[in-house]
């Protein structure tokens, strides 16, 4: 006697709404902890030798842990309809260590990197989840521009948190000033606890758990799921191809949002509050480039956005290579913003349109490796880079490099293909 198959809920606005307000909550850690706040004060408070090349090696093994569990957590995730917890766990622990950054003070080194790990561990992890509720939100002639309100609302996060922040962090790094400044990373977690209530409280999980067969665990199913879809690669040609050229080109970004700040800082002498206000204008420019762009994806295709998001790029890192004065990387930064959001809701629509359906998590897991170890990539060229000649402006034309490189990968993809080979599977 076959099971009968419940339809699930109807996709609300204000589940879509929800959604992108979890966008909303956890900028506040890419802004203030990994870009603007916690980033500068590790590099000039804490660890004053070396700060860089620390701060890289951090990330990035912060970065590599979570690509290698990805996979098995969505494939877990997918088989027991679990995304909703995962992404609240995640969120725990990302809300809890950046609490507790409150408590690094200079020469805390290694304290200040565990909790840098920890809490982006919890961050990375929680994207995971939180992407791959788009395929169950949206279908693959709304993705596009789903994603980029979804990135759009983060700016806007971003950007609020940043001015909450504001007065805490405006006397920068003056020692009777320092157990304020450290108040911003407390304020930073309180925010991303607070702002996230509504994706837990509204957003509904829309899969459904399969049934276990005697002696299985779901552990087990999701290490099993993971390595046939190891196995299965072959029949996704043009995702493969795509993740590859994703690989290298999110290293690129990756290492701007993880470097931008210590480069104003250290090469052109950006005090506290003139970063502050940098960020403040190119999380404006990063939100209209999400929220323009997320249309235009659907309409152009996410391979040919992605191609004008990377050409963007390679001439911001030029130009930053041979900035010269503060005004001119505010031009640089306004430009910058544009490209970011958009680039990073293009990449997750033209991802989305390749996922087979009912494998979100697993699949949005692999691009979570993809992007994670990338990013172990970057940061590290960066940090060696600017410790070996003493100069953070080579290590800025480094990046130039993945950006070009993807850009060539990125021509190997054929985004039409790649969605027939999607709907293939799933009625395999």
């Amino acid at each position: 006697m076959s099971k009968e198959i419940v339809a699930p809920p109807p996709v609300a606005r204000r589940e879509i709404a929800a959604w992108c307000f979890f966008d909303f909550a956890n900028s506040a850690y890419t802004t203030l902890i990994i870009t603007v706040a916690y980033s500068i004060y590790f590099t000039q408070v804490v660890a004053k030798e070396g700060g860089e090349q620390f701060w890289g090696w951090g990330y990035s093994a912060s970065m590599l842990i979570i690509a290698l569990i990805s996979p098995v957590l969505g494939a877990v995730s997918d088989f027991s309809a679990t995304k909703k917890r995962f992404l609240l766990f995640f969120t725990f622990i990302c809300v809890i260590a950046t609490g507790l950054m409150v408590f690094v003070k200079e020469g805390d080194v290694w304290l200040g990197i565990i909790l840098l790990v920890i809490s982006n561990i919890g961050f990375a992890g929680g994207i995971t989840f939180y992407n791959a509720f788009l395929v169950e939100i949206s279908d693959r002639d709304s993705m596009g521009r789903i994603s980029g309100y979804g990135w759009a609302v983060g700016y806007v996060g971003g950007l609020l948190c940043l001015a909450l922040a504001y007065p805490l962090m405006k006397g920068g790094f003056a020692p009777e000033n320092l157990d304020t400044f450290r108040l911003s990373f407390l304020m930073t977690a309180a925010f991303f606890l607070v702002a996230s209530l509504p994706t837990f409280l509204i957003l509904k999980e829309r899969a459904r758990p399969l049934p276990l067969a005697p002696g299985q665990h779901y552990w087990g199913v999701g290490f099993k799921r993971v390595r046939e879809t190891l196995r299965e690669i072959r029949g996704f040609r043009q995702l493969t191809r795509y993740l590859i050229a994703y690989l290298i080109y999110t290293d690129g970004v990756d290492t701007v949002i993880v470097f931008a700040a210590i480069f104003a800082t250290v090469t052109l002498k950006f005090t506290s509050q003139e970063v502050l206000i940098y960020f403040l204008v190119t999380q404006i420019t990063a939100g209209i480039g999400a929220w323009v762009f997320g249309p235009i994806t659907d309409r152009l295709g996410g391979k040919k956005t992605i191609n004008i998001t990377l050409l963007i790029w390679i001439g911001v890192v030029l130009a930053s290579f041979l900035v010269q004065t503060k005004t001119q990387f505010y031009v640089i930064g306004l430009v910058a913003g544009i490209a970011l959001g958009s680039n990073q809701a293009a990449s997750r629509a033209l991802l989305g349109k390749f996922i087979p359906s009912g494998r979100n998590a697993e699949f949005f897991g692999f691009f979570s490796l993809v992007g994670k170890f990338a990013a172990t990539i970057g940061p590290i060229v960066y940090g060696e880079i600017a410790a070996a000649t003493g100069s953070n402006r080579p290590a800025v034309l480094s990046i130039a490099a993945f950006f070009v490189i993807g850009l060539l990968l990125l021509a190997r993809v054929n985004e039409p293909e790649g969605i027939e080979e999607a709907r293939r599977h799933e009625t395999a």
